[in-house]
């Protein structure tokens, strides 16, 4: 873990109020393990603004990594307006990673939102080293999307209006298209309702599933104690916060998907 003042390489908008953000970051490379570890980013140094957010390492390339971010405040809306040349103070890479934990397992990678970042960085890592995998991304229209619906490929894409790919959610999709596919395994990043059905589905399918949980955090290392989700722990004591809760920056925030209550 590294705290490095790095520099923008590029920044532009890729779909409809979604950004992609390149930073060299040549020490947090170093240490970089693998898909699903994030970084926290300091986007102003100021009393207004002291946090650092939690951004999903999308891609790692040479010296740089990626970023893929939504506008949804005012630290993001400065984070796209910032420009090739600008110095970001970030920290990181931080968590776990998605390791499969099934032997010859077809792996279907499952996303939805701003939590497509990890899934496109595992599936580009198993495509470089020439890997069959199944992508599955949602969004909520066509204009949401930057990758084509190419199911030759192992690419489905669904949307909540059908503008492209599946009509409905990635359940729909994964239900028409992989009713026929045996030894699988899922991993998926995503809004929580897109999580809690993903897990829903993997418990009926009988199918091992990972997921990485979004949350809010403040410092990402376990001090703060912001980032907390519930495990399904029925046998701790009445008193032991430890036992009932699990921190995502530290313990996180890839998990299997029984290890976590949804919400």
């Amino acid at each position: 873990m590294k705290i490095e003042i790095s520099t923008i390489t590029d920044n532009k908008l890729i779909a409809y109020n979604i950004w992609k953000m390149k930073i060299d970051a040549p020490s947090i490379v170093k240490q970089y393990l693998g898909a699903g570890q994030f970084i926290q980013i300091l986007v102003q140094s100021s009393w207004n603004s002291p946090l650092r957010r939690p951004m999903s390492i999308a891609s790692v390339n040479n010296n740089e990594i990626s970023i893929i971010y939504k506008i949804f405040g005012e630290m993001t809306r400065i984070l796209s307006e910032k420009v090739p040349g600008d110095k970001l103070d970030i920290l990181g890479p931080l968590g776990n990673t998605f390791v499969s934990d099934k032997k010859n397992a077809i792996p279907v990678m499952v996303g939805g939102g701003v939590g497509l970042a990890p899934i496109l960085n595992m599936h580009n890592e198993y495509l470089s080293q020439n890997n069959n995998a199944i992508l599955i991304l949602g969004a909520r229209s066509a204009d949401e999307h930057f990758l084509q619906h190419d199911p030759d490929n192992g690419i489905y894409l669904s949307t909540d209006d059908g503008s492209a790919g599946v009509k409905g959610t990635v359940i729909n999709a994964m239900d028409k298209y992989l009713d026929n596919i045996e030894n699988i395994e899922i991993f998926s990043c995503g809004p929580e309702p897109m999580l809690k059905a993903v897990q829903q589905y993997a418990i009926n399918k009988k199918i091992p599933a990972k997921i990485s949980v979004e949350s809010y955090m403040g410092c990402g290392i376990g001090i703060c104690q912001g980032c907390v989700v519930e495990r399904p722990n029925n046998n701790q004591s009445e008193n032991s916060y430890h036992e009932k809760y699990s921190l995502v920056c530290i313990d996180g925030p890839v998990y299997k998907s029984e290890e976590v209550i949804i919400v």
